[in-house]
Order: structure tokens, then C-alpha cells, then sequence
């Protein structure tokens, strides 16, 4: 959180010993093909406990997109791709973005076929963008 990094009087905070507080192995270094995979149902059941679950779905599944776009990795096309038909506006917007980043020759294509049924005001900006 941005709180806890901004302030100053975590300068004074040790690492915790407790094993409450040491990361689930499962949650370390989360592959990002899963996380853009994940239906709110399986976010739900992974999350469970953990501080990560109040963020919900929709924007867990948006920071995995930024994270891709930002790899320029190809192998995250296919997710990128079903993520373009997602209900949620704030993740096609993001999955947009990250094609845009990864494929954009393709993110023209699919442009020129999909903005004309995108009832989503953010998400034909991100189109035009």
C-alpha cells in the first residue's frame, strides 16, 4: 500500500516473525497467464485471507494486464485476447491497452471489429487512444 510505504514512521519497522504474517507459498510470484484467468469465483478461494481480496477480481485481473503489457511477453496474447470480451469494463479497457503494447498490428484488427459494439463510454476511449 502506498500509506505503509509513505510513512515515516515505518522506517522504524522490522520484518515480522510471525508466521502469520509470512506470504502463502502460493501467492509468491504468481504466474500472470493465471491471474488473468481467474473468474471471481477461484479469486475468491485463492485470496481468501489475505489483504489481496479486497481489491476484487476486476482490478486484480487489470493489474495482471498492466504487468503484461508491460513484459511486451507474446505468450500472454492468448489470455490478453479472451480478456477483450470480459464483462468488466476496467478489464477490457486494460486488456486493450496491454494488445495495444504486445500486438499492435492486431490491436488495430480487433479495433476495426469491436469498437462499433462497445457500449462502454472508457472503453471506446481506450480504442481511439
Amino acid at each position: 500500500d502506498d500509506c505503509l510505504a509513505a510513512c515515516p514512521w515505518n522506517k522504524f519497522a522490522q520484518a515480522a516473525h510471525e508466521i502469520a504474517f509470512a506470504p502463502r507459498a502460493e501467492l509468491v510470484g504468481p504466474d500472470l497467464a493465471e491471474l488473468m484467468a481467474l473468474d471471481d469465483a477461484t479469486f475468491r478461494a485463492v485470496f481468501s485471507g489475505s489483504p489481496i481480496k479486497r481489491i476484487g477480481r476486476d482490478r486484480m485481473v487489470r493489474n495482471a494486464l498492466i504487468a503484461a503489457g508491460n513484459s511486451a511477453n507474446g505468450r500472454y496474447l492468448p489470455q490478453i485476447m479472451l480478456l477483450l470480451d470480459d464483462p468488466a469494463p476496467v478489464v477490457r479497457g486494460a486488456a486493450i491497452w496491454a494488445l495495444r503494447r504486445i500486438a499492435p498490428d492486431r490491436a488495430e484488427v480487433e479495433r476495426d471489429t469491436r469498437l462499433t459494439g462497445e457500449a462502454d463510454a472508457d472503453v471506446r476511449v481506450e480504442w481511439l487512444s
